[in-house]
């Protein structure tokens, strides 16, 4: 029951130049769906990536940032869905290593030249035999126009596909920017439990890509949350092709700022998409905190709120306890915080001020926000003037019956 979350047409899925997608089904937890997705990019194409922050590093993680240590340029991407390959020790690794392996043979090129991914259970082996086996099937279905494949391919417990795709002009020249991700349970950030896939046929120099992709995920996949755990899998990968002619090498280009703040709105659209198509969902929260000190303490409070097993259950029950949301401010960790200099607007209504409920807010005023399908929660500090925002949902019964129900 995704909340206004909106799937482009086909017809508006631009291909980006340089990239060729393909599924298969390989059987790797269920029969008769697509769970095997390869990307191959073309050579000289740059890559960036930015992975979990949990110790519990999955396997394939782990292999990801050791060949991009390398250096020797990604050529290829492999995901597979319905096994994680995390807590499963050195058998993991060797499974990731071979996965490698068997795909850079069938396109001639090296292991380390190739990212491999997985998303599904935690703590299984996983079934390396039949992922393998299903290789050759996904590259011979290579196409650039598997976008929309790809993203149904990657889901696990996500009702809807996510993805973006838009043409950006950029001085005389058009680019491509086109990205898909997946997740709906086990968000939070550093980074959201979540894959993502952001690819551009502009070329953009490794090492500034490199410094890119952080400050990306940082303004887009690092603003969200569903239940406030972090994965084992967290994965988003920045492709750049150079395909376009447009080439940018430093930010002192004129260009660097416009694909900049193309590629983070693409990949915020993405991170909300989660959000949107988070497990239960029925209401898409935006957490606005103003007047902070810090990016830190606004987020801290944003979190706190976010986060907040009984606001989210407030939300979805359209229950305008706001008193829980002043509470979860509270105990943010601020340890100097000043109530009385905070406001609460919920939606277009002024909930609290001075430390107490505003004199002139009314109940039925905060249940008439309460019962949108979309709702803003703009938190005022009083204590400087740097403000964040934070993407969440509500907690309903059917997020306990998805999460209880996982593994059958």
């Amino acid at each position: 029951m995704a909340v206004n979350l909106y799937i482009p047409p086909e017809s508006n899925i631009f291909t980006v130049a340089g990239i060729e997608i393909g599924t298969a089904e390989a059987g790797i937890r269920k029969a008769n769906r697509r769970d095997l997705t390869v990307f191959r990019l073309s050579e000289g194409s740059s890559v960036a990536g930015v992975f979990t922050q949990n110790r519990f590093r999955a396997a394939p993680v782990q292999v990801c940032e050791a060949h991009l240590a390398t250096d020797q340029g990604v050529r290829a991407l492999v995901i597979n869905t319905g096994n994680a390959n995390a807590g499963t020790g050195d058998s993991g690794l060797h499974a990731s290593r071979e996965t490698c392996k068997a795909l850079a043979s069938l396109l001639n090129i090296t292991p380390a030249q190739v990212l491999p991914f997985s998303t599904g259970v935690i703590l299984e082996p996983l079934p390396l035999d039949r992922l393998v086996a299903g290789l050759p099937a996904a590259v011979d279905s290579l196409d650039d126009n598997n976008w929309f494949a790809a993203a149904h391919s990657i889901m696990t417990t996500d009702t809807q596909p996510k993805i973006v795709s838009q043409r950006v002009a950029l001085g005389n020249k058009t680019i491509t920017i086109t990205g898909i991700s997946k997740g709906a349970g086990m968000i939070r950030p550093n980074m959201a439990t979540m894959l993502g896939y952001l690819a551009t046929d502009a070329g953009i120099a490794p090492a500034l890509l490199k410094e890119m992709a952080p400050d990306i995920a940082n303004r887009s996949f690092n603003r969200i949350t569903v239940d406030g755990d972090t994965s084992t899998n967290d994965s988003f990968i920045v492709m750049a092709t150079g395909k376009s002619g447009v080439q940018i090498d430093s930010k002192s280009d004129p260009l660097y700022a416009q694909l900049y703040a193309a590629l983070a709105d693409a990949a915020t659209e993405l991170a909300q998409k989660i959000v949107r198509d988070a497990e239960g969902a029925t209401k898409f929260m935006t957490i606005q905190v103003e007047q902070a000190k810090t990016t830190e303490e606004a987020l801290k409070v944003a979190y706190a709120v976010a986060q907040s097993p009984l606001v989210k259950t407030a939300f979805f029950a359209s229950d305008p306890n706001l008193g829980r949301i002043l509470c979860a401010i509270g105990y943010a960790g601020i340890t100097d915080l000043d109530v009385s200099g905070i406001k609460l607007w919920l939606g277009d209504v002024l909930v609290a001020s001075k430390g107490e409920r505003h004199p002139d807010y009314q109940e039925a005023d905060g249940q008439r926000v309460m019962k949108e399908a979309e709702i803003v929660v703009r938190i005022e500090l009083g204590r400087g003037d740097v403000s964040d925002t934070v993407y969440t949902c509500d907690f309903s019964h059917e997020y306990v019956s998805i999460n209880a129900d996982y593994r059958s």
